[in-house]
């Protein structure tokens, strides 16, 4: 009932298709762009990938923070965990992606993603961004790591950019993926504190969605209005093309406080979006 009437409300007050900074801001993100090679999959598999190098490595680095914001002690990673995080990623090479289940799959990509962003991090520390690590080409990554070929799975070689924008989106079709994939950003949704796991992803999925729409990194409540994080205006369209559809979308995870802040909004105010290092040295 809620969440009806909250929809019918944002339909009233924005009736624009989509903001003319939204529109601009969409164009210079990576579109999902489907690479078949990955649809493949095993519906009846039983066969599970083995995430506890990764678990243990979360356990270890990943500091909650005050702010709500997860930090990862980037400096104090040490020879053996970093060794034991390469081991991780190489056990990773070795899996037969088409023998797997969809939700083995889908854990597997988001781990893959955030263990290889904290990799390079971790290789190029101290770095105030991860946009200052310039490996890539492009419009959207003229800095950053994210079109550079890092890692071969399954005889393909694969970027950030592919495993994101090639894979998890076109594939699934989920906007909570936002949510899940970590961009070493303050800005950002949280590094997830334990790996995704195929056997409750649903439910993580969920929880990470949550934490960041209503967190003010995802809205911020302001008295002229609300600010989104820019993950909604450069991919408006997986939350439904419009800022009407995004204030649908944040209100199916919004707490009664973040709902009423929506409500008494009559626009979108601006987007914001923090590129410092979720590093825990501030």
């Amino acid at each position: 009932m809620k969440h009806s009437f909250l929809s019918a409300l944002v339909a009233i007050t924005l009736t624009v298709s989509l903001s003319g900074f939204m529109a601009l801001e969409s164009l210079l993100a990576p579109r999902a762009d489907l690479w078949a090679r990955w649809e493949s999959h095993d519906p009846t598999s039983t066969q599970t990938v083995d995430h506890a190098a990764w678990g243990k490595f979360l356990k270890t680095y990943v500091k909650f923070n005050s702010d709500g914001v997860n930090r990862i002690a980037y400096s104090t990673v040490t020879d053996a965990d970093k060794r034991s995080l390469h081991n991780y990623l190489a056990s990773l090479r070795r899996v037969n992606m088409a023998s797997l289940n969809r939700n083995e799959q889908l854990a597997f990509w988001i781990n893959l993603f955030n263990a290889l962003t904290v990799r390079m991090i971790v290789h190029f520390y101290p770095v105030d961004s991860i946009q200052d690590i310039n490996l890539s080409n492009g419009l959207f990554s003229s800095s950053g790591p994210w079109d550079k070929k890092l890692i071969r799975i399954d005889g393909e070689m694969i970027s950030l950019n592919d495993i994101e924008h090639r894979i998890l989106r076109p594939i699934w079709r989920d906007p909570r993926l936002h949510y899940a994939v970590n961009h070493a950003s303050i800005g950002g949704p949280n590094l997830a504190a334990r790996p995704y796991d195929a056997s409750n992803i649903n439910a993580m999925l969920n929880q990470a969605a949550s934490t960041y729409v209503n967190s003010s990194r995802g809205v911020e409540h302001s008295p002229d209005g609300i600010i989104l994080s820019k993950i909604y205006a450069w991919f408006s369209e997986d939350f439904g093309g419009s800022e009407t559809m995004v204030l649908d979308h944040i209100a199916r995870h919004a707490s009664t406080h973040t709902e009423v802040a929506i409500m008494k909004s009559t626009d979108i105010n601006g987007y914001k979006y923090d590129w410092s290092l979720n590093d825990t040295i501030k």
